[in-house]
């Protein structure tokens, strides 16, 4: 072996006795570690309590609220959706209710359609619907959706809630305008049922906003006709077909001529409120003729 080699070799070489006394130490102080450990365990403890709990105590706190948030966020999402469920309801309900009431307002406008014809049961007739109007408070003009192909024409009489509504001044083949008697430009003329007593009435829009229009030209030389009676339309209208109800005296005035009186009177149709009228068919110049032919 070279001298090399054998001083490397001597370099790293541990005496016994060394190693020993190094394997002693070792062993003394695993006991000394064991006996200590023995001895600091309690008190150990005790300060891993003071740290661990409170830690352990708080970790268990939070998973609580987690939790419980957790089950409030699962009551709110059922809530909600039943919160949802219930507006759909209410919004069904209320669609319900709203046709429910539209469908009782038809019933109750198609009873009064079906009292107005018997009523005027010597007419032949025909229902139609108001599909347009004039702008305004008022149903002053508006059209319906008959026509000359349903066999309407110009000046037949149109009714309803009652009495009488207008006339119809325009036709198309599947609608008509109907002009109202409450309009400026109307004028109808009438009489008294208790006296026969003759009288034109006349359209008065502003009138209206008070719910009258306006009368006037009444011959009542035994002062008979007084507030409340009946006006209808007169046998010698040349548009509109007699006894058809106007309308009842609201304000009866003496003229300054002494000889006619005027006034004002209450229509017998709601002229703010009309979906459905009547139509006769029976025109004046129709059912006059054969009695100008005799």
């Amino acid at each position: 072996m070279s001298p090399v080699v054998r001083r490397k070799e001597e370099r790293f070489a541990l005496p016994g006795k060394y190693l020993l006394l190094i394997l002693t130490l070792i062993c003394i102080f695993l006991m000394l570690l064991t006996f200590g450990t023995s001895i600091f365990e309690k008190p150990l403890n005790t300060s891993l309590g003071y740290v661990v709990v409170p830690f352990q105590e708080g970790i268990s706190r939070a998973g609580e609220w987690l939790s419980n948030r957790s089950e409030e966020l699962a009551q709110i999402r059922v809530l909600l959706e039943e919160n949802a469920r219930l507006k759909e309801q209410v919004a069904s309900l209320t669609e319900e209710n709203t046709l429910l009431q539209q469908d009782k307002y038809e019933l109750n406008e198609l009873r009064a359609l079906m009292e107005l014809d018997e009523q005027y049961g010597e007419y032949k007739k025909t229902g139609a619907r108001i599909i347009a109007r004039d702008p305004g408070n008022w149903y002053t003009s508006f059209d319906i959706d008959k026509g000359t192909e349903d066999g309407i024409e110009e000046d037949m009489n149109v009714i309803a809630g009652g009495g009488l509504v207008g006339r119809v001044t325009a036709v198309g083949p599947n609608w008509a305008r109907v002009t109202a008697i409450i309009s400026d430009n109307s004028n109808v003329s009438a009489m008294t049922l208790v006296s026969g007593d003759n009288l034109i009435v006349s359209g008065d829009l502003k009138m209206m906003a008070d719910g009258v229009i306006s009368f006037s030209k009444l011959v009542d030389s035994k002062d008979v006709v007084v507030e409340g009676d009946k006006i209808v339309t007169s046998d010698i209208s040349d548009k509109y077909l007699p006894n058809i109800l106007i309308g009842y005296i609201h304000t009866i005035n003496q003229d300054n001529n002494n000889l006619t009186k005027s006034g004002y009177i209450t229509p017998a149709v709601d002229f703010e409120h009309l979906s459905e009228v009547l139509v006769i068919t029976d025109k004046k110049q129709t059912i006059a003729s054969p009695m100008e032919n005799e």
